[in-house]
């Protein structure tokens, strides 16, 4: 199971050619976690606490909309609430910011007042009227009137008309200013409440201009990603010349430093040793600088070369692939879907347990027995992990059909559905390779997240160097997850290539990846640059477009506030169109650098590379570039369908 004890044998790369299951104890052992996470959700329903938050609950441990069984030590429990099956709060405007719930005494009530009730003879007729007792179960509606705990029994009046929100049975109160306090912890950002009213009357007027222009820029990544690669070259000359520009004007500080040490050399201000150290510090900047700069453009040039190529096919990849654009709405969905049942279950728990009575206020409050409080913690620990499973499936089914794509010689026998098919492949063969690389994500991030949770902690306490300490380990940490999540890609990869287990397509991917470090390198920065530069692109034309529909509507003056959240929602949509444009690339620099490391295009060798690419190698090998040797001369075979 682990990395270190894998006993699978290396394996000839034959992309596409076996398939078998890889690590099957670990999807043995995620499908068990999955069961465990059902089972959390099990325990709140068969213990009630689903049907607590479903249905609602009294301040006495009453399940409104069933009768309920007697609690020992509070008087009002026990009660049967079949009819009354709505919570209301005595005071619903009374509102605990910090803690985020209403400090309120809960009842549970047959009706919600449709109006307002402006007295306590109010609350008398419409108690009487409609059998819905809006006081304390010891307190008859004969006696709202002239009991003399009516003030603390009773709501705050005036009670404002509220109303029961489907398939949620509280008594919301639908006049909105009663919530004024999160409108004055807000409105503490904004010095000038006009300001805040044109803001917002600027979003509502304008939110046509805002649908539209995100439909706009979600058009413009769509479209970037299939002309990137006829603007890659000039992209790459952009920033070759900001390169040029930069050296040049550090070139030129470097100058002025040495005019400016040579007159100081011929004053009397400065020392003989200082002058001379000065001389010297300046010479050896300006040549070993120079120098450093030349051998970084003169290595990378052919890299370089070879970014552009990627983005070509990656290019050509989208056309034949097109329905791989939608693989961030189907894996957003599903994390959607996920963190909707995982919010949930986590309200769920926080309603299950055993009734605790607060013995200063005399409400009622559900906790956990000691021991079964780790389940919240399990639960916190399949959030990670299975988000981190899905946005690995996601990687693997790009994979698959890119692999598909670059390892078949004819494309016109491509088949019809191969995103598909790739995840068919991955369902069936590697989900325990998914399983076991995103646990390895999980054990880095999840101490990450409570080196992160201790430091907000520590923020305002003496302790600076515990502080420095912690954010320190938490940057480690952040790094290496980078590096596992980059190394995971490419495992993924040549999972999706080899059909090996996970530890093997690491140890091969790595070794290959080591191998082409400078490649690598290139893609890395150039590659990453372009793609940020897309990403700019795409934000300044919905800008621009932003900027000259706003400008037009004559409703408001106010329009930041639209025109940022077109952009940063412009920036999102770029970013994740963008990141599986940049996932199609590293798997094409995988195939083709294993693709040259055992082919060299002899009879019986042939490479399976693009055109594009075929060209890169062919002037590469001009240059005097020499292929990696594979050492036993292994051929690789073409790829069954």
């Amino acid at each position: 199971m682990g990395c270190c004890g894998s006993t699978e044998s290396k394996r000839e790369w034959k992309p596409l050619e076996e398939h078998s299951c890889t690590d099957i104890p670990w999807l043995i052992i995620f499908t068990l976690f999955c069961i465990g996470m059902a089972c959390i959700c099990g325990y709140p329903i068969a213990t009630g606490g689903a049907a607590r938050l479903v249905f609602g609950y009294d301040s006495y441990g009453n399940t409104c909309g069933k009768n309920n069984t007697k609690i020992e030590g509070v008087p009002l429990s026990g009660r049967d609430m079949t009819e009354n099956k709505f919570v209301f709060f005595l005071d619903p405007c009374n509102l605990d910011l910090i803690n985020r719930k209403i400090k309120s005494i809960a009842l549970c009530v047959s009706k919600c007042p449709s109006t307002e009730l402006m007295t306590y003879f109010d609350l008398k007729q419409f108690a009487l009227n409609n059998g819905s007792n809006l006081c304390t179960y010891d307190l008859t509606p004969t006696r709202y009137t002239s009991s003399s705990e009516k003030s603390t029994k009773c709501p705050k009046l005036p009670v404002p008309p509220s109303k029961s929100v489907l398939l949620f049975r509280r008594c919301i109160p639908t006049d909105i200013s009663c919530y004024t306090q999160f409108a004055k912890a807000f409105m503490t950002f904004v010095s000038d409440n006009t300001v805040l009213q044109r803001v917002i009357s600027g979003v509502m007027a304008s939110k046509e201009i805002i649908i539209g222009l995100c439909i706009l820029a979600l058009v413009l990544s769509l479209i970037m990603m299939v002309v990137i690669r006829y603007i890659s070259q000039l992209l790459v000359w952009i920033l070759t010349v900001l390169v040029i520009i930069g050296s040049t004007g550090g070139t030129g500080v470097l100058w002025w430093f040495y005019v400016d040490h040579r007159k100081a050399l011929n004053s009397n201000t400065t020392s003989v040793f200082g002058k001379e150290v000065a001389s010297d510090n300046v010479k050896a900047l300006m040549k070993y600088i120079h120098v450093v700069l030349l051998l970084v453009m003169f290595f990378m040039r052919k890299r370089v070369a070879l970014t552009i190529s990627l983005f070509h096919v990656a290019g050509k990849v989208f056309i034949h692939l097109p329905l791989l654009v939608l693989q961030p709405f189907w894996t957003f969905l599903c994390l959607i879907l996920f963190w909707i049942y995982w919010i949930g279950v986590l309200l769920f728990l926080g309603t299950t347990g055993t009734p605790v009575k607060n013995n200063s206020t005399g409400v009622v409050g559900y906790e956990m027995p000691g021991p079964l409080q780790f389940l919240v913690w399990y639960h916190v620990v399949g959030l990670i992990w299975i988000s981190e499973f899905i946005l690995a499936f996601q990687q693997m089914t790009i994979a698959g059909a890119v692999v598909t794509y670059y390892f078949t010689r004819n494309k016109s026998q491509i088949p019809a559905t191969p995103i598909i098919s790739s995840m068919a492949r991955t369902i069936r063969y590697h989900l325990g390779t998914l399983a076991k690389g995103s646990f390895i994500i999980t054990l880095v991030k999840i101490p990450r997240l409570i080196l992160t949770y201790i430091h907000s902690q520590l923020k305002g306490k003496e302790n600076a160097c515990a502080r420095c300490m912690v954010k320190a380990c938490v940057c480690c940490l952040w790094c290496l997850e980078k590096c596992l999540a980059y190394l995971n890609q490419n495992a993924y990869t040549a999972t999706a290539i080899n059909s090996t287990s996970f530890c093997t397509s690491a140890r091969e991917a790595f070794l290959i990846l080591v191998e082409n470090a400078l490649r690598v390198a290139a893609i890395n920065t150039v590659g990453d640059f372009v793609l940020f530069l897309g990403k700019i692109l795409i934000v300044s034309c919905t800008a621009f477009a932003g900027v000259l529909a706003l400008n037009y509507q004559r409703d408001y003056t106010v329009w930041v506030l639209p025109l940022l959240i077109v952009c940063v929602f412009a920036f999102l949509v770029a970013h994740c169109f963008l990141s599986v444009f940049e996932n199609v690339v590293d798997v094409l620099f995988l195939c083709f650098a294993v693709d040259t490391k055992y082919n060299d295009g002899s009879p019986g060798r042939e490479y399976y590379m693009d055109k594009a690419l075929m060209e890169f190698v062919e002037n590469s090998k001009k240059m005097g570039w020499k292929k990696p040797d594979d050492g036993d001369g292994r051929e690789m075979k073409p790829m069954v369908s």
